[in-house]
């Protein structure tokens, strides 16, 4: 698939990497191509670069992995995304994109993509990178309101490398989705625990 990524902090350079790896067609969308966060790794890495304005017509996904702040922004910067499946790897849980209580509802309201999803928020860049344990890949969770786009979106995280792909739900779970990443937060980096930790839903 066509895929932009929107942020190339570690979360987005460890999203462009495994995503690449999986042999999908890769960019980061950028404001200034010439000069950006992670661009030396890209360039390491053969990811192509576009700008931010190109991105809704590469793209049949963007996966955006952005600080909240800059939501109204790059939602005017994409412009038409009818067709195009936006993924929110972003959380609220320290800043929100007022007067919206998550950056998956803001983009719901500032996009006209009917494609919206939640994914990739819920665990650290480590994670991300290499979601493989000794007994186990870590699994993901995901939410959203089109089912079609939540199962092209599983399948990118499975292409990744991730276990099972466990949903939340529709839109009204966005702010659970957040919540659950504030737990990881709180046990690898307010606990302790480390950021090596993951998420694994067990059944018998």
């Amino acid at each position: 698939m066509k895929i932009s990524i929107i942020g190339s902090g570690n979360v987005g350079m460890a999203l462009a990497s495994g995503l690449k790896k999986a042999k999908h067609e890769v960019a980061f969308a950028v404001r200034n191509p010439l000069s950006f966060k992670g661009k030396e790794e890209a360039s390491k890495q053969n990811i192509a670069v576009i700008p931010l304005t190109d991105a809704s017509q590469f793209s049949e996904v963007i996966i955006i992995a952005a600080v909240p702040q800059a939501v109204k922004e790059i939602a005017t910067a994409l412009g038409n995304v009818e067709n195009v499946i936006i993924v929110d790897a972003m959380n609220s849980v320290r800043v929100k994109p007022e007067p919206f209580h998550n950056t998956t509802e803001a983009l719901m309201h500032l996009t006209n993509s009917k494609k919206i999803v939640k994914c990739f928020n819920s665990t650290g860049a480590e994670n991300m990178a290499d979601p493989h344990y000794p007994l186990a890949a870590a699994d993901m969770f995901i939410a959203g309101d089109n089912q079609e786009a939540k199962d092209i979106v599983r399948k990118l995280a499975q292409d990744i490398g991730f276990g099972e792909v466990y949903n939340f739900g529709g839109s009204a779970q966005f702010n659970l989705m957040e919540q659950f990443a504030l737990s990881w937060i709180n046990l690898a980096i307010m606990q302790g625990y480390g950021r090596n930790i993951a998420f694994k839903v067990m059944k018998r």
